[in-house]
């Protein structure tokens, strides 16, 4: 197991999905296959194959700017950054042996993975690097075709067993390039294991080579068997993990860069599911797609600089924390840190919030975070009430909060003469 105690409570995290196709503006990799982002979604982008793969050959993204994006990842208080390194169609943006289908070939040339890696650890946040387990454009894994459509989740061709083997070789091959040649690396995202069983990924073997190159590196579930954290998309699971996880989420419907989508989540939506997440002991790994020129768009842009602002005021809510006790009862998301139990108002209530569940004659103050302002609570005892862990009876809190301010939305503190 790798170094967990800066990812559980980390709170946010910045996915950043791009390639070549990113010129097109398609979705990363499903195109190809003709299949939606999702396996089982929607068809949005029908290409064929050799369209999807062309703009390899055009890539040249002159505005990419990783100190940037690094520098708003973390004033949005974003602990961790994760670039695809290689999705699923194959194409490697960073330097390597293994293939000549990679950035160093592009009119652009540079590194792209070492680009970023170095830009986040400037800014001093930890670095993750997505690896996909498929490669639909190398000839051993084999080859997608126009024939092998329409696409059958875990229904690909297998190749011969000198063939596979010269693939898991490659596999290897490009994990020792990222183990060894960007410095430490904080995270490893698999993905696309559906495809083969762990056996045929050898993933014990896989998951022994990234212990073995970065003994602290952690690794999701998409690497059967050796995960170290599970990784939900797009919503929060049911039932929620026991262990470490994180929700990965879209801005838009998809992961790539589509013009085309309109369906963008808002800066109230994306505070409130941060909100959400770190109150069931989650992080949010938040999705960005840079274009074909490396720019990122402008939406995009915007919703990060509302996030920043509304973290620079509550980011002590949302990032670090823990869960609330369980016998805390609110309507809405609830965190806990130190002496401070934090409520998320993400829906106004019509009269005075109610937290019951607490210890009512340890509360020491309650305040509006954006500000400070103190609000006045009244406290009721439960008659029934047991004691926890030796606090004193549990009761109810009814804070008078006011009127809404102009945050995504407002946090109130409670604080207590000690930790919960």
């Amino acid at each position: 197991m790798g170094d967990l105690s800066w990812f559980s409570g980390a709170g946010l995290g910045l996915f950043v999905h791009w390639d070549h196709a990113s010129q097109q503006g398609i979705e990363t990799s499903w195109p190809l296959v003709g299949r939606g982002a999702i396996p089982g979604g929607e068809v949005e982008d029908v290409v064929s194959i050799e369209q999807y793969q062309a703009s390899a050959a055009t890539f040249d993204p002159s505005r990419w700017d990783p100190q940037g994006l690094a520098r708003l990842a973390r004033e949005c208080g974003a602990r961790y950054v994760v670039l695809t390194a290689r999705h699923h169609a194959g194409y490697s943006m960073f330097h390597t042996r293994q293939s000549s289908f990679s950035i160093e070939s592009s009119p652009y040339g540079a590194d792209i993975v070492r680009s970023l890696v170095e830009a986040v650890r400037a800014e001093g946040l930890k670095v993750g690097l997505y690896y996909s387990l498929p490669d639909w454009h190398h000839e051993d894994y084999p080859r997608f075709e126009e024939s092998d459509r329409p696409y059958v989740q875990g229904d690909h061709r297998r190749s011969s067993p000198e063939a596979w083997a010269r693939y898991v070789e490659y596999l290897k091959g490009q994990l020792t390039e990222l183990l060894t040649g960007y410095g430490a690396i904080d995270l490893l995202w698999f993905d696309g294991e559906w495809e083969r069983t762990a056996n045929e990924w050898h993933a014990k073997e896989l998951g022994e080579l990234v212990r073995a190159l970065q003994p602290n590196a952690i690794i999701n579930d998409r690497l059967p068997g050796q995960g170290d954290y599970v990784t939900p998309e797009q919503g929060l699971p049911e039932p929620l993990p026991a262990g470490p996880w994180e929700l990965c989420l879209t801005m838009g419907k998809g992961w790539g860069w589509r013009p085309a989508d309109s369906d963008w989540k808002s800066a109230r939506q994306i505070a409130r599911t941060l909100a959400e997440v770190a109150a069931h002991g989650g992080n949010l790994l938040l999705n960005v797609s840079p274009t074909g020129d490396g720019s990122l768009p402008e939406v995009q842009v915007e919703r990060l600089h509302d996030l920043r602002g509304w973290v620079a005021a509550h980011g002590e809510s949302v990032l670090g924390v823990q869960p609330a006790p369980p016998y805390v009862r609110f309507y809405g998301p609830v965190t806990r840190s130190g002496p401070k139990l934090y409520v998320h108002l993400v829906m106004r209530p019509t009269e005075k919030l109610s937290v019951r569940g607490v210890p009512v004659h340890r509360v020491r103050g309650v305040t509006l975070l954006d500000n400070g302002a103190s609000l006045p609570y009244t406290t009721t005892v439960e008659i029934h009430a047991e004691q926890h862990d030796g606090d004193a009876a549990l009761g109810e809190l009814l804070i008078d909060a006011g009127e809404p301010s102009a945050a995504l939305h407002d946090v109130v503190a409670i604080e207590f003469d000690r930790p919960l």
